[in-house]
């Protein structure tokens, strides 16, 4: 109950972020919009026109007429009975090509080798604004194609991700606060910042008991020739699994498998 609630809290936030940035002359609209679908980001149960209206601090009138259009256009649906709204088809469809394109199907073989041989959780996941997504691994739920979206400053891939980051993407000056999980959890923006610097140095992130009490991951960048993360690659376990004296072990296995991933999702010219 308290991660669904802190994932609808942060689903709320990101689209209230981004319908009240000020958008360039004309692009109101579609920056709305924009925000109305992630409005859903927390896989949560259909939203009716007042829920989308709440989330994003518009007038349910607005927030009618957005979803309205963007029923029309497929990437939203609407049920007959209730009125509530639901992703459409046309964002599962963008998804799939997206999820191809990347060469993301791909990624599985790998990981399940990875996974196998370390007897540990692989996961695979890009940043997203202030989380890291899971895409591929054994996180994402069978059931549902979906993985997690967890914040940047308390998971190994995060931080891998802001400590390798990509042209545009937000500072950690600009992550806002930094919530905590535990009583581990990094919420000063000075000390991540020096973590992030431990990590450059060691080529290597590590969550211990950050996010959750009993795991503990390390994960590593997949680069790309500029020397940024296209991706961050992590295994999962526990402390009494993944131990300090085996740590260079996982970290070799891992690391093999990045090198892999980079061959199989960088096209030739932008592999390290």
């Amino acid at each position: 109950m308290a991660e669904a609630a802190t994932a609808t809290a942060t689903a709320t936030a990101t689209a209230t972020a981004t319908a009240t940035q000020s958008p360039p002359a004309g692009a109101q609209a579609v920056q709305r919009a924009l925000g109305l679908l992630h409005c859903f980001h927390d896989n949560g149960p259909d939203l009716s026109a007042s829920d989308l209206a709440r989330r994003m601090e518009l007038s349910v009138s607005t927030a009618h007429r957005l979803a309205r259009t963007l029923v029309s256009a497929g990437f939203l649906e609407q049920d007959e009975q209730t009125a509530r709204y639901r992703l459409g088809p046309a964002v599962a469809e963008l998804g799939q090509l997206s999820f191809h394109q990347r060469g993301l199907h791909l990624a599985g073989p790998e990981l399940d080798l990875l996974s196998r041989r370390t007897h540990t959780t692989a996961d695979l996941a890009i940043r997203s604004g202030p989380h890291a997504v899971i895409l591929v691994g054994g996180s994402v739920r069978p059931d549902t194609g979906l993985g997690l979206r967890r914040p940047l400053h308390s998971t190994a891939l995060g931080k891998v991700l802001l400590a390798w980051p990509r042209p545009g993407e937000a500072a950690v000056s600009a992550l806002g606060p930094l919530p905590s999980f535990t009583d581990r959890t990094i919420t000063e923006p000075a000390l991540l910042e020096e973590e992030l610097s431990r990590v450059r140095t060691t080529g290597h992130a590590l969550n211990d008991g950050e996010s959750a009490a009993g795991v503990r991951t390390v994960a590593v960048p997949v680069l790309d020739a500029a020397g940024q993360a296209r991706f961050a690659l992590a295994v999962r376990s526990t402390p009494a699994h993944l131990t300090d004296d085996r740590l260079d072990w996982f970290l070799a296995h891992t690391r093999t498998c990045a090198d892999a991933l980079a061959v199989l999702l960088l096209p030739p010219e932008q592999r390290p």
